[in-house]
């Protein structure tokens, strides 16, 4: 891809893929992109908000459910050998199902607007300059590949994929926060490439209010907020893999003025992926559904967000029909693995977090009902291990944010192994026995840096953290 070239007035529209959603015979592909203002001062490139890009550009949104169309969209799903397996056209959106897939099946894909391949060759990315700060300029090129999930009547082969909570401080200036996000980005990167990583599960907490270093004022509310927190840091991950988001305090108004629920669900397509499902989910307001990984893995999203519009429940969970769904979801079948995934934990430490009452009085019922033995969430910026009457309960919080203090509640929360690092959690289940492996950057040759956590007594845990045998 050519280097833009200066003008007073430029503007550059940089294009981008995101595979949105994945199942053992479809999945759900978009498109879209992000416009910038060359500053014709310094000659470096800024985002323009979503405001400026009807003047600019003649549109009002980037990318997402919501978005305008781009023009005549064409999108095929190609065989190993190159032929065209599936396909599907659009021109009144800028996302598709494509659908008659077979399971556990690797396949590659090309998206073509107006008859021109979409995000093409050589990207343009949100780099570090010689002379400080950051800019556009040369990056990588996209490789649209996925592999479609097992066949969910079938064995479930061995599975690896990611939890990573609390990563949505953006990348927009030169700050430690912007570093962490960008560090732990590049493990999810190298993961999705050489490890067979299938799909993400964000802990919550995807954007966050403007500070330095993370996204504006306007907090999330914006396409352009997204690109600086999500599609870029995540931008090549995002055309490979699946991420099924959860809910977290900072994409609502529970510690914010600004609720970004509405941006999080078009950003996600959470209606055209949840919302019609009932038995597989229970949406709006709220955030709750079944995600199925062949017949014996499956892990259920629970929304711990504070219910600001029924003064009678405090929590999404507390209300009737999101509870009764709880109830028989957790009933339904009997998968091997059932994972519950929230933002907030039942367990926690500290140090600015403890257990949650409501939680354990409304949650951890139904997880002991149900066997489950292992529970996924953030909010604390931390690394956490609890084991309680057999079950494993982790809060991995610091893809990040971090939180350096160290914490004072472990004999309450349970805590076998802690650590104050930012990370990702790398799950793998093959069988009756899942791996953790908290993973917290790239050492100088490539390999994944692994780390280490500690013991309420300072002995040294070593990853991985196993977790095996039924309950129940």
């Amino acid at each position: 891809m050519a280097e833009p070239k200066h003008s007073d007035q430029e503007i550059h529209r940089e294009e981008f893929v995101h595979l949105v959603d994945l199942s053992h015979e479809r999945v759900l592909i978009a498109w879209g992109a992000f416009w910038f203002r060359r500053d014709v001062v310094d000659g470096r490139w800024n985002i323009l908000d979503d405001s400026q890009l009807s003047e600019a550009v003649g549109r009002r949104t980037s990318i997402g459910q919501g978005a305008e169309p781009f023009g005549d969209a064409h999108v095929e799903v190609l065989g190993a050998g190159g032929d065209v397996i599936a396909e599907a056209r659009t021109s009144e959106q800028s996302w598709v199902w494509v659908e008659g897939l077979e399971p556990d099946t690797a396949y590659r894909y090309r998206i073509r607007v107006d008859g021109r391949e979409w995000a093409s060759g050589q990207r343009w990315d949100w780099i570090p300059t010689a002379t400080g700060g950051y800019d556009l300029g040369p990056g990588k090129s996209y490789d649209l590949q996925f592999r479609t999930f097992p066949d969910p009547d079938g064995e479930t082969p061995a599975v690896r994929f990611v939890a990573m909570g609390d990563y949505g401080v953006g990348i927009k200036s030169d700050s430690e926060s912007s570093r962490r996000q960008r560090r732990i980005a590049d493990v999810l990167d190298e993961l999705v490439r050489s490890h067979d990583i299938r799909f993400v599960v964000s802990l919550g907490d995807n954007i966050y209010q403007g500070e330095q270093g993370q996204v504006d004022d306007e907090s999330g509310g914006e396409d352009d907020d997204w690109y600086s927190s999500f599609f870029q840091p995540y931008r090549y991950a995002l055309a490979r893999i699946p991420v099924f988001p959860a809910i977290g305090n900072h994409d609502t108004t529970d510690t914010e003025g600004s609720d970004d629920r509405a941006q999080m669900e078009d950003n996600f397509h959470v209606h055209e992926r949840f919302r019609d499902n009932h038995d597989r989910a229970s949406v709006g307001p709220g955030l709750f559904y079944r995600l199925d990984y062949g017949r014996d893995l499956e892990l259920i999203c629970i929304d711990t967000s504070q219910d600001s519009e029924d003064p009678e429940y405090h929590r999404f969970f507390q209300v009737p029909d999101h509870q009764q769904w709880l109830d028989d979801a957790l009933a339904a079948g009997d998968p091997a693995w059932r994972i519950p995934f929230s933002h907030h934990p039942v367990f926690c430490a500290g140090p600015s977090h403890e257990n949650d009452p409501e939680m354990l009085e409304t949650l951890l019922p139904l997880f002991e009902r149900a066997g489950v033995r292992l529970a996924l969430a953030g909010h604390e910026h931390n690394f956490q291990v609890s084991e309680v009457d057999g079950r494993t309960f982790v809060v991995s919080g610091a893809a990040g944010k971090l939180r350096e203090e160290i914490p004072e509640g472990f004999d309450d929360a349970h805590t076998i192994a802690w650590a104050t690092q930012a990370h990702l959690l790398l799950v793998e289940i093959d069988g009756d026995e899942a791996q953790l492996t908290p993973v917290s950057g790239l050492l100088p040759d490539g390999s994944l840096h692994l780390m280490t956590a500690l013991t309420k007594d300072n002995r040294v845990v070593r990853p991985p953290i196993v977790v095996g045998g039924r309950q129940g």
